[in-house]
C-alpha cells in the first residue's frame, strides 16, 4: 500500500502527515478522509484549481493528466511542473511526498477575508 507524505502546511496540515493511501483513491480524497481540509470549491468536478498540489516525489506514477486538467493548471498559483489538481490526481503503486502550496485561488473564501 503506498504512503503518502504531506509535507507542513501551516493552516491545513502544522506538523505533516505520513498517510497509507489506497492505490486508485485521488489525492484530495485521501488528504480529506484523514481531517486534511483542502480547498475543493468545485466538489471535485475538474472545474476550478483550488485543491492544487505539488508533488515532490512520484509523481510519475500518478493517473496522467487531461486535458481540461492542465488548461486549469495553467491559471493555478505558484504552477510547478510537478503539479497536479489533487482531485483527479489517482494514486498508483508508489510512495508519494505532496505540498500543498501556501495560497490558492479560491474567489469564495477570499471574498470573507
Amino acid at each position: 500500500m503506498p504512503q503518502i507524505i504531506i509535507l507542513p502546511h501551516v493552516e491545513l496540515c502544522p506538523d505533516g502527515a505520513a498517510i497509507e493511501a489506497q492505490t486508485g483513491e485521488s489525492i484530495c480524497d485521501i488528504l480529506l478522509n484523514n481531517d486534511i481540509d483542502i480547498d475543493h470549491a468545485c466538489d471535485k468536478a475538474c472545474a476550478c484549481t483550488t485543491c492544487h498540489v505539488i508533488v515532490r516525489e512520484g509523481f510519475k506514477s500518478l493517473s496522467d493528466s487531461t486535458e481540461q486538467e492542465d488548461d486549469l493548471l495553467d491559471k493555478a498559483w505558484g504552477l510547478e511542473p510537478n503539479s497536479r489538481l489533487s482531485c483527479q490526481a489517482v494514486v498508483g503503486t508508489e510512495d508519494l511526498v505532496v505540498e500543498i502550496p501556501k495560497y490558492s485561488i479560491n474567489m469564495a473564501k477570499e471574498g470573507h477575508r
